[in-house]
């Protein structure tokens, strides 16, 4: 198998391209006045108004295991205006296309981790799918790469800066204003996040068991497709969006909608800067390979607050966030023109939450355009380290999962304390050459 350190080696065959990018210009403007970028992976998500349709830099190139997705991507970048694009065998082409300033990572998480750092080592701003990583450690080596060689890092979920939060109804930010200016008391905030408060954890995605080996399609790498994960034999389930329901890949719909839920739940709670320190578990045990569902996972931080995932639904009647002082906050009902706020003394009228809301400080402004912030080197809102820290609450409750049975972490080590087999499921291994990709 060919490395990387081979291509990077070989960066000079692929210079016949007309477009210069903002990286050789030092700085300057490149001539199409926009930052180029190419895909890696050309599924559905690579389809979305963020990576293929995105008009705020030019794609110029994609790069899929699946010979029939390079072939619809070349016709979908065309068919959006962006002319014929470049084709690359693999991903390690790309990277080492000196022409490619960013690069959008669009594949299944398994492959997270090691493209960020490869990317970040091919000097490459980065705009990963969700979720950022499949474990803690990988997380902590994108953080420390992304850092080290000063790149940019964008984690393709914006609920904690824009949109509507899901199923809450509002923003974000009249939640972040209620936390921030102590409207919740002094003490620890519990925390209900699941169908009830407006969050589904589709349990759907689960895999298959003891499926039969499926000859491998035409036009289709799959060794490349499985790259750091371990090697299985080929089946349709396990290479098409069904990957969620493999451990190897996703964890289910947990891995599947965690970062959407808890980045924006991480930030109003203020806590970017640390990781619960403990997990507890209830549910079923699951098996070694296929995702099962949960019932419930509490994430517990220093200070008491308490991140509560109801899988089984026997919380819906709680309001998402419970404050030490008894007041509670709910989502937007029905009929009501903003969230809803309940005390000792009852439910406050719209009018009261409003005039609330509008004479409390509001949240400090965040960078929310990673174009601008490849331009300026500003960073992102969502980047390597909160991102890695709001990954690292769901990674604790999939390890938990898997182990069947809770443990205590130290947000500092991001180690388990003094649990072996935690740890193993927080630092797992991968297939070679991508293991030393990863961490050499």
């Amino acid at each position: 198998m060919i490395n990387r350190r081979d291509f990077l080696g070989r960066a000079g065959a692929f210079g016949a391209f007309s477009i210069v990018p903002a990286s050789v210009l030092h700085g300057a403007t490149a001539p199409s006045n926009q930052l180029t970028r190419a895909l890696i992976g050309f599924g559905s998500i690579a389809r979305s108004a963020n990576h293929l349709a995105n008009k705020a830099s030019r794609l110029i190139g994609v790069c899929d295991p699946f010979e029939y997705r390079v072939q619809a991507g070349l016709a979908a970048a065309e068919k959006n205006g962006f002319g014929k694009i470049k084709a690359y065998g693999n991903f390690m082409e790309l990277l080492a296309d000196k022409d490619v300033d960013i690069v959008h990572i669009c594949t299944p998480p398994h492959w997270h981790g090691c493209m960020s750092v490869m990317a970040a080592k091919a000097d490459k701003d980065i705009w990963c799918e969700k979720p950022m990583t499949r474990t803690v450690g990988e997380g902590k080596r994108v953080m420390e790469v992304v850092k080290e060689r000063k790149r940019m890092f964008r984690l393709n979920t914006w609920f904690r800066f824009q949109g509507k939060f899901y199923g809450f109804g509002t923003t974000v930010e009249p939640i972040r204003q209620i936390v921030e200016n102590g409207l919740l008391g002094n003490g620890p905030i519990k925390c209900t996040f699941g169908a009830g408060q407006g969050f589904s954890w589709k349990f759907g995605w689960s895999g298959r068991v003891n499926a039969a080996a499926e000859p491998v399609p035409k036009g289709f790498d799959w060794d490349m497709w499985l790259g750091p994960a371990p090697w299985k034999p080929y089946t349709a389930h396990r290479a098409g969006t069904s990957f969620r329901g493999y451990w190897d890949y996703d964890s289910g719909g947990l891995g599947d909608m965690a970062q959407h839920y808890l980045d924006p739940l991480q930030y109003l709670l203020c806590k970017d800067e640390t990781s619960p320190v403990k997990v507890d578990y209830v549910g079923p045990k699951q098996h070694p390979e296929a995702v099962g569902r949960f019932d419930r996972i509490t994430l517990t931080y220093d200070d008491g607050t308490e991140v509560i995932l109801d899988g089984d639904e026997s919380l819906k009647d709680e309001p998402l966030l419970r404050g030490s002082n008894g007041l509670c906050v709910y989502k937007k009902g029905e009929g009501s023109s903003t969230l809803r706020i309940k005390d000792a003394n009852g439910w406050w009228s719209d009018e009261k939450v409003v005039k609330t809301l509008k004479e409390l400080p509001k949240p400090a402004a965040q960078q929310t355009d990673f174009i601008d912030s490849c331009k300026t080197r500003r960073t992102f809102a969502l980047n390597e380290s909160n991102g890695f820290r709001s990954c690292t609450m769901f990674n604790l409750g999939i390890a938990a999962e898997r182990l069947g049975r809770g443990f205590e972490f130290d947000p500092v080590t991001l180690h388990a304390v003094n649990d072996p087999a935690a740890d193993r499921f927080l630092y797992q291994s991968m297939r070679e050459p991508w293991r030393t990709e990863m961490w050499g």
